[in-house]
């Protein structure tokens, strides 16, 4: 099983990547930690990551694809993966499926997690706070400031992009602001009738 993950910063999206996951057996592959750890190496790629990821700004198409591609032509994710934060752009999305096309392989489905900005604003904040209280380190693309610029990136690219997937049928939208459990009910309630109907488009197609 293959899924792309959409929503904006702080919308829930590694949480309830973690779930699918786990209750799949399949690997997840965030972007943001992909870009993290290249940003804490110290080269000077690496550097150029996390100036660009501190002001909030996107990290280039190709800095982004490269590192999504290692990823997902590994071992561990042949088996399937669940793609958080990626992608982010319309050159990103066909270039990324000219590449799944070239080896085979194929998205099942692609789920929208859909929120108000000012709650996620309200999260950021939220967030930020009890990290401050309790003494840990607080991301420095984690503030209210950087949230700002990184949801106006994300208005600008993320209308195309959903029409993108829309028109390949792999769309489906879920509300991120229910409940946590909730949400996930609603995600493998899309997962369960997207292969139900995958299986019996297989059949259709065998009886032909």
């Amino acid at each position: 099983m293959r899924i792309v993950l959409l929503g904006p910063p702080a919308a829930g999206k590694g949480t309830q990547a973690k779930r699918i996951t786990g209750a799949y057996n399949i690997t997840h592959l965030s972007t943001g930690d992909m870009l993290r750890a290249q940003a804490s190496a110290g080269t000077e790629i690496g550097k150029r990551i996390r100036e660009t990821m501190s002001s909030g700004k996107l990290v280039s198409d190709p800095l982004v694809l490269a590192a999504v591609i290692e990823q997902v032509t590994r071992s561990d994710a042949r088996g399937g993966f669940v793609l958080d934060g990626f992608p982010r752009t319309i050159s990103q999305a066909v270039t990324f499926d000219d590449f799944l096309d070239a080896e085979g392989i194929e998205l099942d489905f692609v789920i929208e997690l859909r929120v108000d900005e000012q709650v996620l604003l309200d999260r950021i904040a939220t967030r930020t706070r009890e990290a401050e209280q309790t003494g840990n380190a607080v991301r420095a693309d984690d503030t209210q400031e950087a949230l700002k610029v990184r949801l106006v990136a994300y208005r600008e690219q993320i209308t195309p992009l959903i029409d993108y997937y829309r028109s390949r049928n792999l769309l489906n939208t879920v509300n991120g602001l229910q409940p946590v459990d909730v949400v996930t009910e609603q995600i493998f309630d899309v997962m369960k009738h997207r292969h139900e109907q995958s299986t019996i488009a297989i059949h259709n197609t065998a009886e032909q």
